[in-house]
This record gives structure tokens, sequence and C-alpha cells, in this order.
């Protein structure tokens, strides 16, 4: 790296344009002796494939300084070779530091094959690295990188250096070789940088090195643990903060019981806990030891001394810290000692104010266990825990995790679930359960919502990006199944038009006809064949395939056809389809909102003209106010809708009455900061475009309303958002329609389960002349049962039209 930049260039611009082209040209490159940043010294992304010997990919930094180099705060992030507008880079944060001249190893995803372990990585990554190409960033920072180019990135000053290879577009210089299965690219010894890639990299047998300089079927030159205990007890190493004092040092002689043992994965190890302690209930008294992925040879009940790396991990961007020694070595002392006793999780032992209001990074404020239920788990982080006959809250998720509550009387839904109500009430007694039982001995239950872990659930405190704070079990309860069933809605009167709203969960082209058949009878068994049928996140016609394909008739075919094959409606279906990649969701997927409405019941009023880009009005018709183009969308070029679904509003015609819908698909809660998380409180920034998107729905009801007092408008789709939000209150509170669910029991308003909060994400509004002439129902047939097609339950509202105003004019 020149000594004169304080970081990475990628792309050439001006007078460095001629240094990179002369490389390019075959010029003779030349080393920069004064680096006083890392580098990337090597990637390798063929682990675990077809003929690789390495089981994991991997990204190994090289300090080429004389002085050891910090990484906390930093991050590798990886990126597709030719990634789109919409990709998300892959972060893997680090901390630690580079030892002076030496090397630092990151591991990351692992295929299905391959044969031999890395050494012990000194931080473990995620990352699903293309074997051939892709790039490679070292940024100084935890933040996803938003360059999708190499002029892009080349002015973004976090980024420290960047390696492409094969035919990535974002790279330094030409590309590195194009890499195989048994290949990685590396610098040679001296850590050679001229920002050329090309010039810099070599294609060679993968040669991973950690920072303890082990290689490839390398261990520690003395693997020998302490010899007495040191002058540092568990509680000392957690402190009184989220962060350990002694983060970063190395620390010998940690006493305590091993308590449980992780077996599986690939962050594997041990927790060990003290039994003595010092009372302060600030400061945990467990510690996590992490060995990679190999099992500690170790039993529950040893005694041990154990010296180790003091490790802040951070499984996420924005998430809290786990404290654990890594880069370990330990002594058993003895065996068959019994376990500490195991802190009960009961009613009001989690205090209901779930977080300090700091405005803020909550890390360094002093821990308050009997205040805030974050600062209890802290305060408990590693350490064994009991529940006792748990009432289930969330299914099964793909995963192996659910959630029960350890406050059974508190905030209740009428199926057994946790209603989550309230900015200011999370719902504390949230526990998430795992297990690190062997699975061929005891199977993870397959629970839903309302059943019950009976008896003892017992483990570790961790950790996990994923719903933070949980549970380890070592024992687990029993499951008993509860009576939750699949209920279908009443018959539609002769009188009354159903209208229905189902987010399908990336319903693509190519997806298994089981899952066809699966919305199909949820839709005429449970649904009863609704009049009308708002549809969400239906992709195109090959899925997530990102080959530039938009048509969504072959979707729409099929799951018109397996209705009609379950005895349901010969549906019609109406949709826009969107740009190439300008609606977010999956990249390539396209997905979109749809019609789906029975002709013989309904008929849709079409006016040609609708497209992705052309804005629906309301207009003045020969008879009177009327749409512009139906099918149509609001406002599409609106900056409101970059990279996110735009409204499709239809005109339909049912029992000589006119309706008007517009089904929606607000934009996701994704960037928003976690519940869990290290912010308190969480900035939830997504909500920004969902109020502006709002905002543009409620003007064009607003419109409608205004030019036809009498219009029958409804209003609905995934809105991602609750109906306590802001984005709710614009539609329908300070706006012009009205929420049905807001009529339902408080226990009943939800139709969506994420971490153990059941929340209502999905509606179905209403103008305000109609709000007296609906029946509402939200159809529970997903979001608590672990065997759901769609992780969203569809809604039906009914219409009834004998109090309806004057027939229309169609």
């Amino acid at each position: 790296m020149s000594p004169d930049r304080p970081r990475r260039m990628l792309a050439p611009t001006s007078a460095a344009a001629a240094v990179i082209l002369a490389a390019a040209l075959g010029a003779a490159p030349t080393a920069l002796a004064d680096a006083t940043t890392p580098v990337i010294a090597e990637v390798y992304g063929g682990g675990g494939n077809s003929g690789a010997v390495l089981r994991h990919d991997f990204v190994e930094l090289g300090n080429p300084t004389g002085a050891a180099l910090g990484l906390d705060g930093w991050s590798v992030q990886y990126l597709p070779a030719s990634p789109g507008a919409n990709t998300r880079a892959q972060v893997t944060p680090l901390s630690g530091e580079i030892p002076a001249d030496g090397r630092y190893l990151i591991r990351q995803a692992a295929g299905a094959g391959g044969e031999v372990d890395l050494p012990t990585p000194d931080a473990v990554g995620s990352a699903n690295m293309a074997a051939t190409s892709g790039t490679v960033l070292l940024v100084s920072g935890t933040a996803p990188v938003e360059c999708r180019t190499a002029a892009a990135c080349a002015e973004d000053e976090t980024i420290i250096d960047v390696v492409g290879y094969g035919s990535a577009v974002i790279r330094e210089g030409a590309p590195a070789p194009a890499l195989t299965n048994t290949t990685a690219a590396a610098r040679d010894d001296s850590l050679t940088d001229t920002d050329d890639n090309a010039a810099d990299f070599r294609a060679g047998e993968p040669t991973p090195v950690n920072a303890a300089g082990e290689g490839l079927g390398e261990g520690p030159e003395d693997p020998g643990g302490p010899e007495e205990p040191g002058e540092l007890r568990i509680h000392d190493v957690q402190g009184v903060t989220r962060t350990s004092p002694y983060a970063g040092d190395t620390v010998t002689g940690v006493p305590g019981v091993v308590t449980a043992i992780n077996a599986f994965g690939s962050a594997r190890g041990f927790w060990f806990q003290d039994p003595e302690g010092d009372d302060d209930p600030r400061t945990s008294e467990g510690l996590f030891v992490f060995t990679g992925s190999t099992t500690p040879a170790l039993a529950v009940g040893d005694e041990v001394l154990v010296s180790g790396r003091v490790n802040e991990y951070r499984p996420g961007s924005g998430t809290q810290t786990i404290t654990q020694l890594d880069q370990a070595v330990w002594t058993t002392l003895s065996t068959g000692n019994p376990v500490p006793e195991s802190v009960t999780l009961e009613a009001g032992v989690i205090p209901a104010t779930y977080a300090p209001d700091h405005g803020g990074d909550i890390s360094d404020l002093e821990l308050l266990p009997d205040t805030y239920a974050l600062d209890f788990w802290a305060a408990h982080e590693h350490m064994m825990v009991r529940i006792e006959d748990a009432p289930v809250i969330a299914p099964t998720d793909p995963y192996s995790a659910f959630w029960v509550t350890v406050e059974p009387d508190h905030n209740r839904t009428a199926n057994g679930g946790v209603v989550y109500g309230s900015y200011d009430d999370p719902n504390a007694g949230r526990v998430k359960i795992e297990s690190l039982l062997d699975r061929d001995v005891r199977p993870f239950p397959r629970v839903n919502v309302g059943d019950t872990l009976a008896g003892v659930t017992e483990g570790p405190v961790y950790y996990s990006r994923f719903g933070g704070y949980l549970v380890r079990a070592t024992a687990l309860g029993e499951h008993v199944p509860g009576d939750l069933e699949r209920t279908p809605v009443r018959d539609t009167a002769r009188y009354e038009v159903s209208i229905a709203t189902y987010n399908v969960e990336n319903l693509g082209g190519q997806d298994d006809q089981a899952k066809y058949d699966a919305l199909a009878t949820g839709i005429v068994e449970y649904l009863g064949g609704p009049d009308i049928i708002g549809l969400e996140e239906i992709q195109d016609d090959n899925g997530a395939v990102d080959d530039g394909t938009v048509d969504a008739g072959v979707t729409l075919d099929r799951l018109v056809a397996a209705v009609e094959a379950q005895g349901g409606p010969a549906y019609e279906w109406r949709q826009i389809s969107p740009e190439d990649k300008q609606d977010g969701g999956v990249p390539g997927g396209n997905i979109r909102n749809a019609f789906l409405f029975d002709p013989a019941r309904v008929r849709f009023v079409d006016r040609p003209g609708g497209d992705a880009t052309t804005a629906v009005e309301v207009v003045q018709g020969a008879r009177g106010p009327e749409l512009s183009v139906s099918p149509g969308r609001i406002a599409p070029k609106d900056p409101a809708w970059e990279s996110s679904r735009k409204p499709l509003v239809g005109h339909f015609r049912a029992l000589n009455r006119d309706i008007y819908v517009v089904t929606n698909h607000f934009n996701s809660k994704g960037g928003d900061q976690a519940l869990h998380g290290v912010a308190q409180p969480p900035n939830r920034t997504s909500e920004t475009q969902r109020n502006a998107q709002a905002e543009l729905v409620a003007d064009f009801s607003e419109e409608l309303l205004a030019a036809d007092p009498n219009a029958n408008l409804v209003v609905m789709g995934d809105l991602n958002d609750f109906q306590f939000s802001r984005t709710l209150e614009i539609l329908a509170g300070d706006g012009p329609l009205h929420n049905p669910m807001t009529d339902l029991p408080a226990g009943e308003r939800h139709n969506y389960v994420f971490d153990g909060n059941s929340q209502a994400l999905d509606h179905i509004l209403v103008n305000q002349a109609l709000a007296g002439r609906v029946d509402y129902e939200v159809v529970r047939i997903n979001s608590e049962f672990h065997d759901q097609v769609s992780d969203h339950d569809p809604q039906v509202l009914w219409l009834d039209t004998r109090r309806s105003t004057p027939p229309g004019r169609y």
C-alpha cells in the first residue's frame, strides 16, 4: 500500500490510471514497502466443493509491518463477481489483532465435501464464496459496503483492501486468476502489494495460516494447559458491563467446571462456570471457550483451568457481543464434579422493562440486571439457566429453534402466543430454545404455538444474531401438543363480496408443485375461495434465476390451476411486470403484487396502458370518475418505491357494485436495528421509506374518494408494519381509511410470528364509509404452525353490498 494513502485504490483515477494501465500492459510491479495497514493475503472459495480437500472457504489477512495491528470493529466482506444493485455484501466482523509480520485466518462457509479442517480460525463467518470468481474486501467497519463497481468502491474510504478474482468486476487493477475447487489466490511471502490483483496474486494450493502461526495439520507447539490457577476468575473476565475489561488480552489459569459442550456445527467449544462466584449480580459466572470445528475432549463435570485470549465476538452488525475465550488450552484437574446450580427462569425473574433508553450503544453501561431484561441476560451470559413447564409461543423454525415464555399471564393470544401490541412492551419473558443434544438420540421437537415444553429445560445462555439471547439446552422438556387446529372461515353470503390478501412467500414459476398445492389447499379449504385475492411476493417465471426474466404468467397460471384442481374457483389474474431488479426481494426474483378473481362472481374492469412506470390516476370519464389504467401502479417513479414493490390498483365489478382494490407490499424491516441489539432504543430506519409509501397510497385514496365519495375502496397487503405504527397511522389514523384489525380483541391482532412475538404486518383497510359494512377475519393457517407454507397468515374481508351506495355506473 502506498505510504501517502490512507486507503486502498480500486479503480484508476487521474494519475493513478497510468500506473494501473502500465501494470495491465505487463510493466514490472513495484512493491509498496511502507505499508501501514493489513492486506488480504489469500482467498479460497472452493471449500467442501467436489474434489476439494478443505471443508471450508477462507480468507487470510497478512500484516506487512513490524508491529501488531488491531482489527476490532473491522470486517471482511464478500460480493459475487457481478453484484447487482440489490446484492447485499456478506459481512464477517473481526476482532483481536494480527501479530507483527503475521497472519489472521477467517473461516467462511462449509460445503458438503472435503475432509480436512482449517487451522483454528481467528474469526468465523458464513460467506459462501464462489470457487472461481468473486470479490473479497477488507473494511474498517462492519456496515455492508454499498458500492457495486470498482470506481464506486474506490471512493469508499472504509475499504482498506480488495481482491477480485476470476471475472470479478470489483478489483484492484486487473483481477487475480480464476480459481478452482482446489486452488487459492495468494500473495507472495513478502505480501507484495502494487494495487494490481493480477500482478500480486498467484493461483496455487491453499495454504491457510492463523494468528498463532499454525498451518494445515499443525497445532500449538505446547498444547499443555496451565498448571496453577491464575489471578483472574470468570467474573473478573466478564466484568460489570457487556464487554470484558480484558478484551484482547490473554488470561491464564481461569478455574471452573464444565457445564455444557457444543459438539456440532462450526462453532464448537465448551461452557464452564465458577461454582463459587462473587455474589455480584452484575457479573456472569460463565464463559464459553471457542474451539472452532474441533470438539473438545471434555465431559460435563470436569474441573478445568483454562488459558486463552478474551474475545468479544460480534455475530452481526449492531448485535451484542459474546464474551468468550479462543486460542485456548486447558488442564483437567478432576472429573465428575457437580454442575453449578442453574438460575430458574420463572414469572417475575426477568425484568419487564426491556432495555435502557440510552439513545445509542449500551456496551459500556454498567449492567442493571434487576432493572432491564437485556442486562439480566448479559449478566447471565454463558451461565446455566432452567425453565419448567414452558408454554410454546412460536413454532419450530427451519433452523431447529422455537420460543417459549416464562410470563404465562402476559399479553397472551387466543391461541397461546404472545401478542406484540406496543413498542414499549416487547414481551421480555420470551426465551428462545435451541438444543445441544445429539439429534439422532433426541430429535428436536416440531412444535406449534399453544404446545407445552413440559418438565425441565436447562442449558447455558448464549447469543445469536437471530433473536438475541437464548438457551442452548442440555436437558430438553417433553413436547406436549396443544389443541391448535386450522379452522376455515365462514361461508360468504350471496349479498357479500369476499376479498382476501395473502403473502405467498416468494412463489416462483420453478417452485415444487407441493408448494402450489399447499397454497391452493389453503385458498380453497380455509379461505373459502374468495372472490378477489391480492397476492404479494409473486416471483417471475423462473424464480430467483437472474437472467432478465420479468413475466409471471407461468407462476400465476400454475397457482390458478392448482386452486381449480383442489375444487376452487377457476380464477383469472391481473398483474404488471416490474422492470428487472427494480422491486427488491431476491435478486432475479422480481417479486410483485397480483390479483386473482373469480369471473363467476366478479368482473375486472380493464383499462389498457398500465405498465411498470405508468402511474394510475383518477380521471373524469364519460360517466364520472374512473381509473386512467386498470390494473395500474401508484406513482411508480416516486423515490419512495426505490427497490420496493409498487402498489397494484384494480377496478372490480361485483354484485352491481364498483370496488377499487389496492394491494401493497411495503418496504421490509430488513435495515432496522435489532430489538435485542446493542443500540437502545433500536433505530427503525426502514420506517422512513414505509411512511413515504403510506403517504402516496393515502394521497391516491383521498384523490379517489374526493372524486367519488361513494367509492368502495379496499387497501390491503403486507404493509410490513404494526397497527400502532406511524405507517398505519398515516393510512388509518390521520388518513382516510379504517383498519378493521383494531376492532378485534387485543389478543387477536396478529398474523405473523417473529422472534416469539405474534404481530401484525398484513392488513386490510377500507374507507370510513365502509367501516360499518364489513366483516373481517385473520385466517390462522401458517404463522403459528411449524408446517407452514408461508410465514404470513392470510386475511379475508366480507363487504356487505345490501347497504351499499347506489349502483355504480358500469
